[in-house]
């Protein structure tokens, strides 16, 4: 069972038997869609990850939780309800369902050399029919937020499909699975904003992680990851606030993820 401590309490989280409706095919890790008490949810069971050579095995779930964890403590609202539970499949991360709008992604490709209005220019590549394309995402102040936090939580796999564009214009980022290595591994499709200094906002935003994890948000998070990645999150905030800019791409790690879509 999973232990009561390990999951958010900020909302009520829907509790009950999972009905699932079919699976997330496209995904590297095993993906349900369902409905728990009338709320549908996404659901990813331990069991159906697949390992890889530099996060220990059986570790997704629980960062996709503590990246929950540290977006309600930021304030911002990036990560929907996430929370750790037993499902049909065993224990797993289960997320409340986000319906983006159909249209207006915030993440495009678009003919090289095209100018999007609202829109910043990431990198210039080919698509699959060998037309040069350029990766664009739009230039506000909700994505903004979601490129902060993913250096932040170090995100090591942000595409484009896991940023959905609600409505009422808000972002939610999905798929935090690989977060908080102790490492440098931030891919991120969002590097408009490369080197540009951070607002008022942001930095509060940031100032206010400072003490939460040092204290309560570092004691719910190591449920989830270790000490050593807890103290390396200290540091990464540490180096956001004192520079007070966006990081620039490293040169010693690939810095967009593949397939960026």
């Amino acid at each position: 069972m999973i232990p009561e401590e390990a999951v958010p309490t900020a909302r009520d989280v829907p509790t009950g038997e999972l009905e699932i409706e079919g699976r997330v095919m496209p995904a590297s890790n095993a993906t349900f869609v369902g409905s728990l008490a009338g709320v549908r949810v996404v659901y990813k069971p331990v069991a159906g990850e697949r390992p890889l050579w530099d996060f220990p095995d059986g570790t997704l779930a629980g960062r996709e939780v503590a990246a929950h964890l540290l977006s309600e403590a930021l304030g911002w609202d990036v990560v929907p309800q996430t929370w750790l539970a037993d499902g049909p499949h065993g224990p797993g991360m289960f997320q409340r369902w986000c319906e983006p709008v159909p249209e207006g992604a915030a993440v495009d490709l678009v003919p090289a050399g095209t100018d999007v209005p609202g829109f910043l220019a990431v990198l210039e590549g080919l698509d699959g029919r060998e037309r040069p394309v350029s990766l664009v995402h739009e230039d506000t102040a909700a994505l903004r937020r979601m490129a902060l936090f993913d250096v932040v939580v170090n995100n090591a796999d942000r595409k484009g499909g896991h940023v959905l564009t609600m409505p009422d214009g808000h972002r939610f980022g999905v798929d935090h699975g690989l977060t908080f290595h102790a490492e440098p591994k931030l891919r991120t499709v969002l590097w408009g904003w490369a080197g540009h200094p951070l607002d008022q906002d942001e930095l509060d935003g940031l100032a206010r992680l400072v003490p939460a994890l040092e204290g309560p948000l570092a004691e719910s998070l190591a449920d989830h990851v270790t000490e050593l990645e807890i103290e390396a999150t200290l540091e990464r905030l540490a180096v956001l606030l004192a520079r007070g800019t966006f990081p620039l791409p490293g040169e010693h790690w690939p810095q967009v993820p593949w397939p960026p879509f």
